[in-house]
């Protein structure tokens, strides 16, 4: 099996079980967007902290993995103009959505919910659809 797929496989049990012991420790869903979202917009005084150890550990925790296995490789685009514009649209369509790939894809569809199911084939639709265009049709990236 190729190591891309095993790594892929991990990364999936890893939030998987991430989001499962938030559930049950919390009582609530872990929706990566909506934590930001608390803190950005002041409306999660109240547990701020949990908040931003849970945002440290999501960016804290892939930058220590890579450096253990020697780093890792990307296909990120260099221009700056389009990373700027896809994060600020995410951004955008996390609220609209009221959630992300966390909230509805790995938490919804593990509790049926059929709000994330439908939202989830909604962004990797829309998502396969940006990439097609902007990719083989555009070649902005």
């Amino acid at each position: 099996m190729p190591m891309d797929w095993i790594m892929g496989l991990a990364g999936g049990v890893l939030i998987g079980m991430a989001a499962a012991l938030y559930l049950l420790v919390n009582g609530r869903i872990m929706g990566a967007s909506g934590i930001i979202g608390g803190l950005v917009d002041g409306s999660a005084r109240h547990d701020w902290l949990e908040r931003s150890a849970l945002i440290a550990g999501l960016l804290i925790m892939p930058a220590i993995a890579a450096f253990a296995m020697g780093g890792s490789e990307t296909h990120l685009t260099n221009n700056w103009a389009v990373i700027i514009v896809a994060g600020l649209l995410v951004g955008i369509g996390t609220r609209l959505a009221n959630g992300c790939t966390s909230g509805h894809g790995v938490c919804g569809i593990s509790r049926l919910s059929l709000r994330g199911i439908v939202a989830t084939a909604f962004y990797i639709g829309a998502g396969g659809l940006t990439v097609v265009i902007f990719k083989h049709v555009l070649g902005v990236i």
